[in-house]
């Protein structure tokens, strides 16, 4: 198998930080973790539809950049393989730097399959055909929440004492991780470019947790079951920082089909992940991931995104109309 790779970012913190901590985030990963690259700018030639009869087709799976390159590929390896297994199709894994990248992705039909966040899929659903199959039950609840994290010994209690802070979110169509903080600083009459020092995309949620850890950036907003599953398996992070705010429940990140597949694959896989915990190969793959099990998704769950999604653009329209005067 050849290396994977990971494009760099480079991601510019406050005047004053040292070059060492800038080349560090650049990296968009860990020094101390192994990380390999992607390349992000490999696209791929796929087809319309497939049948089931043809065994020989391989379905492209994306993972959005909800962790980091290598932290997706060891984290969902054995989930992709099962599901490939069990259809009997090659998987080809797909990643991209953005959310954007994966769901244009979706619109050139070069993506079959995908775990994708909350926030692309509750306000992308009809624009990018986006078809939910399952969503992940996590402590018995087909639930996530925003966490607002700070380091352990910082000062900062709430989200005020963020101010003239520098602040990272993930991606900009996260939900937790962007559109979220986003909210609560329109609901306090603030915008991030006059609330704080600067703001910056680190483009994945396990990044974002080592910023806080040490110290490169003053508080972040993340996706809480990304913290939880850290802070119960490799807490060397996590420990490092203190939760201070969370927000209302969404729906999980479901995992979704493009619209182009053939229906007969949509339904193999959809009953997979459905009875997965039922079965005794699937079951230590579904613990090891912290999850219960799967469920049919209720599109309600993900109301509560658009709902946000809805005041912050009223925000915008509001602030845009104030400066023209």
């Amino acid at each position: 198998m050849r290396p994977l790779s990971v494009a760099a970012k480079k991601i510019y913190l406050s005047l004053g930080i040292s070059l060492s901590l800038i080349m560090f985030l650049s990296s968009g990963c860990s020094r101390d973790a192994g990380y390999t690259p992607i390349d992000f700018s490999n696209t791929i030639k796929t087809e319309k539809s497939k049948s089931l009869d043809d065994k020989e087709h391989t379905l492209k799976v994306a993972v959005s950049a909800m962790v980091s390159p290598k932290e997706t590929f060891s984290t969902y390896r054995d989930l992709i393989d099962y599901i490939g297994d069990h259809l009997n199709y090659k998987i080809q894994l797909i990643q991209r730097k953005t959310y954007g990248d994966i769901n244009e992705l979706f619109l050139k039909q070069q993506i079959d399959l995908a775990f994708i966040c909350s926030g692309p899929y509750a306000v992308g659903k009809e624009k990018y055909g986006f078809e939910a199959l399952a969503t992940p039950v996590i402590r018995e609840k087909p639930f996530y929440q925003s966490y607002l994290i700070v380091n352990k010994n910082s000062s900062i209690e709430k989200i005020e004492d963020l101010r003239n802070g520098v602040f990272a979110m993930t991606d900009p169509a996260s939900n937790t991780g962007a559109m979220v903080p986003l909210y609560w600083l329109a609901k306090m009459g603030e915008k991030p470019e006059t609330f704080f020092k600067n703001v910056t995309y680190t483009y994945s949620h396990d990044n974002s947790i080592l910023a806080v850890a040490r110290s490169l950036v003053d508080g972040a907003a993340v996706d809480g079951i990304i913290w939880e599953y850290y802070n119960a398996r490799n807490p060397l992070n996590t420990s490092q920082t203190r939760v201070i705010k969370k927000s209302i429940p969404f729906g999980s990140p479901p995992f979704v089909a493009s619209k182009y597949l053939a229906s007969e694959i949509k339904e193999k896989a959809r009953d997979l992940l459905l009875n997965m915990h039922q079965d005794p190969k699937g079951r230590p793959i579904l613990k090891e991931l912290m999850i219960d099990r799967f469920v049919s998704p209720k599109d309600t769950w993900y109301q509560p995104v658009r709902e946000i999604k809805k005041q912050l653009n009223v925000a915008n329209r509001s602030s845009d109309v104030v400066q023209r005067f």
